[in-house]
């Protein structure tokens, strides 16, 4: 199967952006959609106006973000470097009836700890990045794309504070493990950080030296994710965490330039649809955790990410249906009425319900499967929040031409 992209991600970005005019070197977000996001902006489109304005507040504050580094942590890997990547298992706490025992499991409640380690800095950071980027993108104000170039090199290109490209101690568990298979979910963020890049474009502050040493990071990281213990384990989760490590996996790849594997791994793909949701659009994996609200979005989101990365691979995985009707649509059709508060969500859910999770996803499959019913639903759903109003820049409604005058 061969490679099908609109531009090289090899490429640097000079050789990317040259104009406004040009499509963006981004995976999972559709470069189309940005890139009539961005004229309908220029033209003054007053409903895309109030979203910038709401991302340039984002922008704004990550400018006093950060810089965030591994070399910021209290603990010491095992390794004794610590630049490897360490973090602790969010739902593992000490046993009442042993305390100085092995730590156990309760679903669904993070202990606090978990925020010492590199986890929440290397969230931060992406977030950070991810809105400066996508202002940048908009905007062309250069602060935001030297901010975001910043804060990449300090993270993952800085001799003195990067983080080594391995994932060894993700997810320990004190007096148990190490470092665990499991913990390869907390990368996840770095999926979006590929696509950020790309919307870095044409910055002076982002250099070709920096892309390709950060593209250089990533294939190494891949290559641990793809011939390690652990990486080879997390391949083989039946649930969120191997849809998730697909993600990884095909988005590196792509952003490191080996289109191959990434176009390997996206067929594969099919199998987690057929082995993860049932006919009706359940997923049963996620529905048998104590916020299987929470995780059958979660998981959705890995495969909507997944669609994104086929498309260029040229393998269709938005339309992709098994002979008794699984898929990702039907997967999302099942969510859809609980959002909407039409039905009462029927399975535990211990933290609040909050429907408008499913609002990206809804705003993607309204341009993916071109259903004006997704692009309407959010508008019933019950509770405070109806979603991210930034998501038509990202993914912009059908609407008339501005007018310009005249």
């Amino acid at each position: 199967m061969g490679l099908v992209m609109s531009a090289s991600a090899s490429e640097g970005p000079a050789q990317q952006v040259k104009g406004t005019s040009t499509r963006p070197v981004v995976f999972i977000l559709d470069a189309n959609s940005l890139l009539e996001s961005r004229r309908l902006v220029a033209a003054g489109d007053k409903e895309l106006l109030r979203a910038l304005k709401g991302l340039r507040g984002e922008a704004d504050k990550a400018l006093k973000a950060g810089p965030f580094s591994v070399m910021d942590k209290k603990t010491t890997p095992p390794s004794g470097d610590k630049h490897d990547y360490m973090s602790q298992a969010p739902y593992w706490w000490p046993d009442p009836n042993n305390p100085t025992g092995p730590y156990i499991r309760r679903d669904g409640e993070v202990h606090p700890d978990r925020r010492e380690f590199d986890n929440a800095p290397m969230g931060r950071m992406s977030s950070a990045v991810s809105a400066l980027a996508r202002a940048y993108y908009f905007t062309r104000h250069e602060p935001y794309a030297s901010h975001a170039a910043k804060l990449l090199r300090t993270w993952f290109l800085d001799a003195n504070t990067r983080m080594n490209p391995n994932l060894n101690y993700g997810q320990s568990i004190p007096g148990r493990v190490d470092g665990r298979s499991a913990g390869i979910i907390d990368t996840t963020c770095l999926a979006d950080v590929a696509d950020s890049v790309g919307l870095l474009a044409g910055s002076k502050d982002w250099t070709e030296q920096d892309h390709k040493a950060l593209q250089a990071w990533f294939d190494k990281y891949l290559t641990w994710l793809m011939e390690s213990k652990l990486g080879k384990e997390e391949a083989q989760a039946k649930n969120n965490h191997g849809t998730w490590y697909d993600v990884q996996v095909a988005a590196f790849a792509l952003f490191a330039g080996r289109g191959e594997l990434a176009a390997k791994t996206l067929m594969q793909c099919r199998k987690r649809i057929e082995s993860q949701i049932e006919p009706d659009g359940r997923q049963p994996q996620e529905l048998a955790r104590t916020k299987s609200w929470d995780y059958s979005v979660m998981n959705l989101r890995a495969f909507f990410n997944l669609a994104a990365l086929g498309e260029h691979c040229g393998v269709d995985l938005w339309s992709y249906q098994t002979s008794d009707g699984r898929s990702i649509r039907k997967a999302l059709d099942y969510l859809v009425p609980y959002a909407k508060g039409a039905e009462k969500w029927p399975h535990k859910q211990i933290t609040e319900f909050k429907a408008d999770r499913l609002s990206p996803m809804l705003r993607r499959a309204a341009v993916k499967y071109g259903q004006v019913k997704y692009e309407e639903a959010p508008r019933d759903m019950t509770g405070a929040g109806k979603g991210d109003p930034q998501l038509d820049l990202l993914w912009p409604k059908t609407r008339p031409p501005v007018a310009t005058g005249g």
